[in-house]
């Protein structure tokens, strides 16, 4: 089941979110198809509809809505390069993604690969081009730079554009995608399966192919490897390991993640979700990942 908008629960209200200090403590992992004011429980596929943007909701707590009026603009050249212009008042955003399309007839499915070369993220190539699937690159530094510690936050072509909104690196790089998407339903001429799309990324990558196929519904299928912690892993659960991990403590000073997200890394039980939620905001579509 794959959607033609970014979010199909747009319409749902849901109750207003607690401040940090009105969080309880919960230890265990929540049961996911329970809404957040846990006097009720899903019963249908419509009640997930709500239920899954209720997760979203409670992920971007922390970060500012980037649902905003965007005019974009789309063209593709002779030598494959796609590229995407995001207008908004008077300041602009070019993305550029080299696009491979197969000579078959279409209209053929496509992979967005994250990272600068390829189009495949860290699958080889010929996974895709053997099955007539056309591959979409997606140059994750015209949005933001990658880098850890040493990357200060607000730093790329995301945050030229939005200079007031405070978000982490990870929301940024998601929504880069989704206007890789729109460019995509806006060239027909190119002949791509719009209701099979995947996305695909490993270890960082792998965290941006996660948030991306979680909150676009467009995404058919989310291959996310290797992102570990802060991609499916659930922070509680590394909390409780030992030896060498990726716990919220060592992760949250990265950019990836919005300032004020420190607040849960000496009080990770506070937090109103967890990254296998993340997970399971991807379906119906498919995910696949690995260790």
């Amino acid at each position: 089941m794959v959607y033609n908008i970014e979010n199909t629960g747009a319409d749902c209200e849901f109750p207003s979110m607690p401040t940090f200090s009105e969080l309880p403590e919960v230890k265990s992992l929540r049961y996911p198809f329970e809404f957040a004011d846990v006097e009720r429980r899903m019963k249908n596929l419509d009640d997930w509809r709500c239920r899954r943007a209720e997760i979203g909701a409670e992920i971007m707590n922390w970060e500012p809505n980037l649902q905003h009026r965007i005019n974009l603009e789309a063209s593709f050249s002779p030598d494959s390069i796609l590229t995407v212009t995001v207008i908004i008042k008077s300041d602009t955003l070019k993305l550029t993604s080299h696009i491979w399309i197969p000579k078959e007839e279409g209209p053929c499915p496509a992979i967005i690969g994250v990272g600068m070369l390829g189009g495949t993220g860290n699958l080889p190539r010929d996974i895709f081009t053997s099955r007539n699937i056309a591959t979409v690159q997606f140059n994750f530094g015209e949005i933001a730079p990658a880098g850890f510690n040493n990357v200060k936050r607000g730093t790329g072509g995301f945050y030229k554009l939005y200079p007031d909104i405070k978000v982490g690196y990870f929301a940024a790089w998601a929504w880069g995608i989704s206007r890789i998407i729109d460019a995509l339903e806006k060239l027909p001429e190119l002949i791509i399966d719009l209701k099979h799309i995947g996305v695909t990324g490993c270890s960082f990558a792998g965290k941006i192919a996660l948030f991306s196929g979680a909150f676009d519904e467009r995404i058919s299928l989310t291959i996310s490897q290797e992102s570990e912690g802060g991609g499916y892993t659930a922070w509680r659960v590394t909390e409780t390991l030992d030896g060498k991990r990726a716990t919220l403590r060592n992760a949250q000073s990265a950019p990836w993640y919005l300032e004020d997200f420190s607040k849960f890394t000496e009080a990770v039980t506070k937090l109103p979700y967890d990254h296998y939620e993340l997970m399971t905001m991807v379906a119906p579509p498919h995910t696949l990942g690995n260790r």
